[in-house]
């Protein structure tokens, strides 16, 4: 059986600022993925919604900083919490917990928001916990089982076996349909005049 990570796995930082790219947990991951140095290996920014944890490229996060104050939007899906100011760019904010279908969680001093550059958009995901970065290798990725691969799970891109449990990794681009960009751009312009 072949071991679970090719480098020992890095935690995440937890504090009061905000974590951003220049931080050794991202950033040194970042660098040693496009460097060469890991060959065959992808790198994971693992967290925790409920009881499942999930996944997404680290290419594709900009930063992960505390929840804050989340201005609401009239007229959006339930899981677009609202809007946040992050240095005077305005983003959307997804709670993961209510697009996945499950109650809204009480936030506490786990909670983060982690901040994904998709396409020439970005938007923040609200989860439960940050837990680590990993760093994992080809043979670690399993294509998501057919059975769950459906239009309702579109957000899913595969698995990651890890250890003795499965990592869901998420397809960052599905998580928002274009139907939900086109009301949050029509709310994030009236909230703006």
């Amino acid at each position: 059986m072949s071991t679970a990570l090719a480098e020992p796995k890095q935690k995440v930082p937890q504090s009061d600022k905000s974590i951003g790219p220049t931080d050794a947990a991202i950033s040194g991951s970042s660098a040693n993925a496009s460097n060469g140095n890991g060959a065959g290996t992808t790198q994971i920014v693992g967290f925790r919604i409920g009881n499942e944890e999930y996944g997404v490229d680290i290419m594709r996060v900009q930063e992960i900083i505390l929840l804050g104050h989340i201005t609401k939007m009239p007229e959006v899906p339930d899981y677009i919490r609202g809007l946040i100011n992050l240095r005077g760019h305005v983003i959307p904010i997804v709670d993961l917990r209510t697009r996945f279908g499950l109650p809204r969680g009480q936030s506490d001093e786990h909670t983060r928001i982690i901040v994904v550059n998709v396409g020439d958009k970005t938007m923040g995901i609200v989860v439960d916990a940050v837990n680590e970065v990993l760093r994992i290798g080809a043979e670690q990725l399993e294509p998501a089982p057919s059975s769950i691969a459906g239009i309702d799970h579109a957000y899913i891109k595969g698995l990651i076996k890890f250890e003795s449990k499965l990592l869901i990794l998420l397809d960052i681009h599905a998580i928002l349909t274009r139907e939900d960009d086109a009301q949050i751009d029509k709310a994030a312009g009236k909230a703006g005049q």
